[in-house]
């Protein structure tokens, strides 16, 4: 198992990134509660990843907290979720919203994701509140992880393409083409990067 990758952060294409570790090029897809809390492109990170195989590919998930990554692998865990809805949950929510969610079984909360509907939450509250049950995050609730609104976020990817990383990261996500749209449309301003621009898309989906 790959535990975590250290290189230089040489593409942010969200939900990817590229991390260079001596010429190699590993590509990751990561949540996006976890993408904001990146550096600019050019410097040093390291990458709490997650490996998994199947027939057709080879594929790493990537955070910045031991928290995040694992409540990725009980989310895959969990029956009729697979890494992309896991990816897609934790982008929707960070960490310590997620297992607020949990503790407080709120279902509502969890339906506003894409690819949710009302049993897989149901499902998701009963069997993430055992897994989760000894974290002290369950017992004391915790701050944000997520940049506040007048924190800085990475500006790599600012420029004229920006509203269409940011549509094109919704949809790998699995928001319908209207709803991503709509949202960016309603939340993009000029100077933007596609990071502001898909936190905003996805608190006003939220």
């Amino acid at each position: 198992m790959i535990a975590h990758i250290r290189g230089l952060l040489s593409s942010k294409q969200p939900p990817h990134i590229v991390v260079d570790v001596q010429g190699v090029g590993y590509d990751i897809q990561m949540p996006m509660s976890c993408f904001y809390q990146l550096p600019d492109t050019g410097a040093e990170v390291t990458v709490l990843t997650h490996f998994v195989v199947r027939e057709d590919a080879q594929l790493l998930y990537g955070f910045i907290t031991p928290l995040e990554r694992h409540l990725f692998q009980q989310l895959i865990k969990a029956q009729g979720v697979g890494p992309k809805l896991a990816l897609t949950i934790l982008s929707g929510m960070s960490a310590q919203q997620f297992t607020m969610v949990i503790q407080q079984s709120d279902v509502a909360s969890l339906v506003k994701l894409p690819g949710v509907g009302k049993k897989t939450a149901e499902r998701l509250v009963v069997e993430m509140r055992d897994r989760l049950k000894d974290l002290p995050l369950m017992a004391t609730p915790a701050t944000d992880a997520m940049p506040a609104d007048n924190e800085q976020l990475g500006t790599t990817l600012i420029g004229s393409d920006s509203r269409g990383d940011a549509l094109s990261a919704l949809l790998a996500l699995g928001y319908k083409a209207a709803q991503a749209e709509k949202a960016v449309k309603t939340v993009a301003n000029d100077g933007m990067s596609s990071e502001e621009i898909i936190r905003q898309a996805l608190k006003s989906m939220a």
